[in-house]
């Protein structure tokens, strides 16, 4: 019986995985998706998305229902694999590449010789390179390179360049990156994200497509990491930050981001490590913009102590889990850290959690003893304190009777902006904190 090859088999069904999978398949590729998580394949499957993200979930349902997209557990042959897993931070920050090692040993195996195998997660210079020196380990008859007697895989790097909430748009509007091994390798993959990329495709070589990558969400970092300096700055000083700001930003050359409560997701908050791992005697201004968005999680905690600390056993209605608005995800999210300090420094205080897109409390909360999420109305009307993490829509206009008498600790200066003075006028707001 002839074994099913498929067009493309996207290894790795979360956040990035799934959505260019689904695209791949709109666009009447074969394509296979793959992930260890049988709930994942089940999901995706019956045509569902595992996890919030607008405008995905036609896309997905539609691809299913053609039979272009189908999920499994088990890696099948394909003319192209694109490995979308997981590179977090490893003790010491570099990074932890056991997900990607992974991939490749179950990739490896279907391998039958002119295949491109694509990294599309982030990583540190070099691993495109280790990724192909790992599956010739794996696979000895097979080569890089065009050698008489051995099959040749293209190795190549096309990171993912979108942006949470937009992804379906960003995914074919945004300019890609690649980077091959060869040239071959390159204008190959070039070949196939023409399939669902307008914008422009960038061929380089793979270690600077790695580095790309890290530099785009570097720059992030590090103009984030001085509005929240300047947040922090102005809470000394007396200043109102967004006031200051707006003006700064009449300067037709300055453009100072919004400050918030850290900075979270997989990507700003940790890609830059991979460079100060890289090079750590010179990536001293990347270090410093890290450390400064990790320590303002816990400038908020300080924050939020000092306005109780005249009222034991307040009650805190938390507004915002997710790492920015209008998505579910927590990774490395601030937010999660300020409510990890909070139960520890003041645990006599209730907390009340509201995430109107995340439907568990997150791991690290609930082992700290937080059993459940709240809706908005309840916590808002159990609350002495209301701490402001995350500007999901459904927070930008609260009621201003629901808040009357409260204090206010607005990190995302939705409430504290002038456009909303009028509907804030005599609640009484503590700092101007916030987070891009």
């Amino acid at each position: 019986m002839d074994e099913t090859v498929f067009d493309v088999a996207v290894i790795g069904l979360g956040y990035i995985g799934l959505p260019t999978a689904a695209s791949f398949a709109a666009k009447g590729k074969k394509v296979a998706g793959v992930d260890v998580k049988q709930a994942t394949v089940d999901a995706v499957n019956r045509g569902e998305v595992p996890f919030v993200e607008p405008d995905m979930g036609v896309v997905v349902s539609g691809a299913v229902s053609l039979g272009n997209l189908v999920a499994m557990t088990t890696v099948p042959a394909a003319d192209a694999f694109i490995i979308a897993v997981p590179t977090p931070l490893a003790e010491g920050n570099g990074a932890d590449l056991s997900y990607l090692l992974s991939a490749a040993r179950a990739v490896a195996p279907v391998l039958r010789g002119g295949e491109l195998v694509i990294l599309e997660s982030t990583s540190p210079p070099g691993t495109t390179q280790r990724l192909g020196a790992y599956l010739l380990e794996l696979r000895p008859d097979l080569s890089l390179d065009a050698l008489p007697g051995r099959n040749q895989v293209h190795v190549v790097h096309s990171p993912e360049r979108v942006l949470p909430g937009r992804i379906m748009i960003e995914m074919v509007t945004n300019d890609r990156v690649i980077g091959g091994l060869t040239e071959e390798g390159a204008l190959l993959a070039k070949r196939l994200y023409e399939v669902i990329c307008q914008g422009e495709i960038l061929l380089t070589d793979a270690t600077t497509a790695e580095m790309t990558k890290l530099v785009e969400n570097t720059f992030r970092d590090v103009n984030i990491a001085f509005a929240n300096e300047l947040s922090m700055i102005c809470d000394k000083l007396g200043i109102d930050v967004w006031k200051l700001i707006e003006l700064a930003n009449h300067h037709p050359r300055v453009n100072v981001l919004r400050p918030g409560p850290g900075v979270g997701g997989h990507c700003i908050a940790v890609d830059p490590w991979f460079i100060v791992d890289a090079v750590p005697e010179l990536a001293t201004l990347t270090r410093t913009a890290r450390e400064v968005n990790d320590a303002k999680p816990h400038h908020v905690v300080a924050q939020t102590v000092a306005a109780l600390e005249a009222r034991p056993g307040a009650s805190i209605a938390v507004l915002g889990l997710a790492f920015k608005a209008n998505i579910d995800d927590v990774r490395e999210s601030p937010s999660v850290t300020v409510v990890e300090e909070l139960l520890r420094q003041i645990p006599d205080a209730r907390l009340l959690l509201v995430d109107p897109n995340v439907e568990e409390v997150p791991a690290p909360l609930a082992a700290l003893g937080i059993s459940r999420l709240h809706p908005l109305d309840e916590a808002l009307a159990g609350s002495d304190l209301v701490l402001l993490l995350v500007d999901h829509d459904e927070f930008l206009s609260p009621d201003p009777r629901a808040l009357a008498g409260k204090t206010i600790i607005d990190t995302r200066g939705i409430w504290t902006q002038p456009k909303q003075e009028e509907a804030t006028r005599g609640l009484a707001t503590v700092g101007a904190t916030a987070s891009a």
